[in-house]
């Protein structure tokens, strides 16, 4: 079986001006200690506003923390107001990008192709994807969570080559779970962890599907983290809220 390193990201959303996520990252480096940062990846997605003194920060003082991103546009510069473009990343270092969060896909109408599109413009921009998938209540309690977390998967991957595949980070995030402070069980989590290695396998090969880090994400908090973390196939997790207090951020990576 391969050995996946865990990631933890942290989602920050529109929280935390430049200077709160100074101050956030840098108790946060506190906190955690060597160990803990070899064996656990901890990934930092502030506003766009933060970006770069986030990156400034890390590079100043050494932290082994990841960079992130919340969003991207796929197209390589434009009138898109508002938007940014993944060559501006780029710029700035970071090294992951958030793809396809409910929020987005709920909030602002992207659907799968545009997921996609964002995808593809992640790796040509030599970044890695943290690619969301989940279902909604009604397709839940209509047991539908497994077609619909297949297509994103499949969609989401489209014309995505093997090697790149091979390094992208799914995030699985039950729409319901999501800021409500209900969260799947471990048991139920990962076996639709285990529906996105299939469809993964599906669409590429074993190899594939067993190299790709698989998060949870859902109302995650140190007090549930351990239990996840227990389950084989989930490989870390996609934090929002709790990600906020550094000291809940850094008991999550020491799970």
């Amino acid at each position: 079986m391969t050995q996946r390193r865990p990631i933890v990201a942290a989602n920050w959303k529109m929280h935390k001006t430049h200077l709160e996520s100074i101050q956030a990252v840098q108790k946060l480096g506190y906190l955690l200690d060597r160990e803990d940062t070899e064996r656990v990846e901890v990934v930092i997605a502030p506003p766009f506003t933060a970006l770069r003194s986030v990156q400034t920060l890390l590079e100043s003082d050494k932290l082994p923390f990841g960079l992130g991103a919340q969003n991207v546009h796929p197209e390589e510069h434009g009138a898109f107001t508002g938007e940014i473009a993944p060559g501006m990343l780029e710029a700035l270092k970071v090294r992951y990008v958030i793809v396809g969060h409910s929020e987005r896909r709920q909030l602002f109408g992207e659907d799968d192709q545009f997921v996609n599109k964002k995808v593809r413009a992640v790796f040509a921009h030599g970044m890695l994807p943290i690619v969301c998938v989940g279902e909604t209540l009604e397709e839940r309690d209509a047991d539908g969570t497994t077609s619909k977390v297949t297509q994103q998967v499949r969609r989401a991957f489209d014309r995505v080559d093997a090697e790149h595949a091979t390094t992208a980070v799914i995030a699985y995030e039950p729409i319901w779970a999501i800021g409500t402070g209900r969260n799947a069980e471990p048991g139920d989590a990962g076996r639709v962890v285990e529906v996105i290695r299939e469809a993964l396998s599906t669409a590429y090969d074993a190899t594939v599907a067993e190299a790709v880090r698989i998060q949870y994400g859902g109302s995650v908090k140190p007090g549930n983290i351990r239990g996840f973390m227990a389950h084989p196939e989930i490989d870390g997790a996609l934090v929002g809220g709790a990600s906020l207090d550094p000291e809940d951020l850094a008991l999550i990576v020491k799970h």
